[in-house]
């Protein structure tokens, strides 16, 4: 009678003890899930309480800023079979990557179409998309199509449009303007406030204060 105690005392001790390693054993299964956890709502307390700055090269996106430059440069253009369509020259030209325009300096322009006939532009500056298709002249801006003779012989007269500000399309061989502009066809001479023109087309469109000066052919041809 006298051990019971003693040994209710122990057996207590050892239930006591074997829960607390049940425990510990069950805890131990989730250790990995509870510190990944742990380090899961750290890195987001670190991304939330980081500073952020701005990136170099979204700042750098919206500066108009020239990214290169060239002098007394020559820039070729060639279609898919390898000939020639258009040679653009300029004294200094400066290209802005945000838009991608070259600016142009004393340009001078040689543009040849499919059918072999040229046209020439001088201006005392130009703006020039990235593949040099379209050309914005301004500055004593002068294009000049030179006579031509189609399929069946018949000869197209001489062009030239001379004016302040010149938007030439050279893929479309079109040419425009929003400010007055004379177009010399042969001899004869127009004016207009505003122009457009499709050399497809044949067609020239000026309107505002139209003016023209028609010269008869006799007086056209060279006296003897």
């Amino acid at each position: 009678m006298t051990t019971s105690p003693a040994v209710s005392h122990g057996d207590a001790l050892w239930r006591a003890w074997h829960t607390a390693q049940r425990l510990w054993n069950r805890m131990a299964m989730y250790m990995p899930l509870l510190m990944m956890g742990v380090l899961a709502l750290s890195t987001y307390w670190l991304v939330r309480n980081t500073p952020i700055f701005s990136a170099p090269g979204v700042t750098q996106e919206t500066r108009h800023e020239v990214d290169y430059f060239m002098r007394k440069f020559t820039v070729k253009t060639f279609d898919e079979g390898g000939k020639l369509k258009s040679e653009i020259y300029g004294v200094e030209g400066r290209h802005f990557p945000d838009t991608d325009i070259l600016e142009i300096d004393q340009v001078r322009i040689r543009s040849i179409n499919a059918q072999g006939q040229i046209t020439t532009a001088t201006a005392n500056r130009a703006y020039s998309n990235g593949d040099g298709s379209e050309v914005q002249l301004t500055g004593n801006a002068l294009v000049v199509r030179e006579a031509s003779h189609d399929v069946s012989g018949k000869e197209t007269p001489r062009m030239e449009f001379r004016g302040e500000f010149l938007h030439a399309f050279l893929n479309d061989e079109r040419l425009k303007s929003h400010k007055p502009v004379v177009l010399i066809r042969g001899t004869d001479q127009f004016t207009g406030d505003t122009f457009a023109y499709d050399n497809l087309d044949q067609v020239a469109d000026l309107k505002g204060r139209v003016r023209g000066v028609l010269m008869p052919k006799s007086a056209a041809q060279p006296t003897r």
